[in-house]
C-alpha cells in the first residue's frame, strides 16, 4: 500500500516528502527482481493446518491478489487467525486493515491495539506505522517526541524509511535534539539500503560539517548493525 508520507515541521513551516510504504522503503527504489510464484496450494494447507507464518503469508496474497483473488474480507480472516497465535506481521497487517477499513469495519482503537502489540514484538512495519500516527496526529494527537521514538526503534530494526525520516529529525531538532552526526550516520544507513531520498540529503548536510564529524559519522554508519526485528 504505497502511499506518500509527509513530514511536517512546525518551525519555519517546512514540509518535507519522502514516497514510501508501509513496509519501508522507497517508491523510487531501484525495481527489485521478481520473485518466483507462490505455490498458493502449499501456503493454503500450511494455513489451514494451523501454521502462523503460512496464515500471515496467505492474508498478504489475499490481501495483495496475488496468486488469489484479491479479497481484503478473506485477508482479515487469516491475518486474524495468525494474530491471534502471535504472529506480529500478522498483527501489523491486521491493524493496517483495521485502521483502512477494509475487509473488516473501520476501528481506529482496535488498529492502535494492534499496532503497539506488534511493535512491542520487534515489528518494525508496526514501529514506523505508530511513529507516522505520532507525527502526523492520525486518531491522536500529534506528539514528534513519541514519533521520534518508534521511528527510532524501526530504524534500529532496519526499516531505511524510518532511517531516513529519523535522519530528518536529528538535522532539524524535531522531537530529539539536533545532532547532524547522528542525521548523517541515519542518512547513510538508509543510502546503504538503497532508499532513494537520502543520497541527495547526504550531500546537502556534509557541506554543512565538519570533516571530524563526517568522518564520526560514517565511523557509526559503518558500525550499524540492524536489531533483529519480530517481523514474524
Amino acid at each position: 500500500m504505497k502511499h506518500t508520507i509527509p513530514f511536517y515541521l512546525a518551525a519555519g513551516a517546512l514540509i518535507l516528502t519522502a514516497g514510501c510504504d508501509r513496509n519501508g522503503g522507497s517508491s523510487s527504489a531501484a525495481t527489485k527482481s521478481t520473485a518466483p510464484p507462490v505455490d498458493v496450494p502449499a501456503v493454503r494447507a500450511k494455513a489451514e493446518g494451523g501454521d502462523a507464518a503460512a496464515q500471515a503469508q496467505l492474508a498478504k496474497l489475499y490481501e495483495k491478489g496475488e496468486g488469489v483473488t484479491n479479497s481484503y474480507k478473506e485477508a482479515a480472516r487469516w491475518f486474524k487467525a495468525s494474530a491471534h497465535q502471535g504472529n506480529a506481521e500478522a498483527q501489523a497487517g491486521l491493524a493496517e486493515l483495521y485502521d483502512a477499513g477494509q475487509g473488516v469495519p473501520r476501528d481506529r482503537k482496535e488498529a492502535m491495539r494492534l499496532y503497539r502489540l506488534a511493535a512491542d514484538h520487534g515489528n518494525t512495519a508496526a514501529q514506523y506505522a505508530l511513529g507516522f500516527i505520532y507525527e502526523t496526529g492520525n486518531g491522536v494527537p500529534t506528539d514528534h517526541v513519541e514519533a521520534a521514538k518508534w521511528y527510532q526503534l524501526a530504524a534500529e530494526g532496519g526499516e531505511p524509511i524510518a532511517q531516513f525520516d529519523l535522519a530528518q529529525r536529528y538535522e532539524l531538532g524535531v522531537g530529539v535534539k539536533a545532532d547532524k552526526v547522528e542525521a548523517l550516520k541515519w542518512f547513510l544507513v538508509a543510502a546503504a539500503q538503497g532508499q532513494a531520498d537520502s543520497p541527495k540529503r547526504i550531500k546537502q548536510i556534509k557541506d554543512t560539517m565538519s570533516r571530524d564529524e563526517i568522518a564520526e559519522a560514517k565511523k557509526r554508519a559503518a558500525a550499524f548493525v540492524p536489531r533483529v526485528s519480530g517481523n514474524n
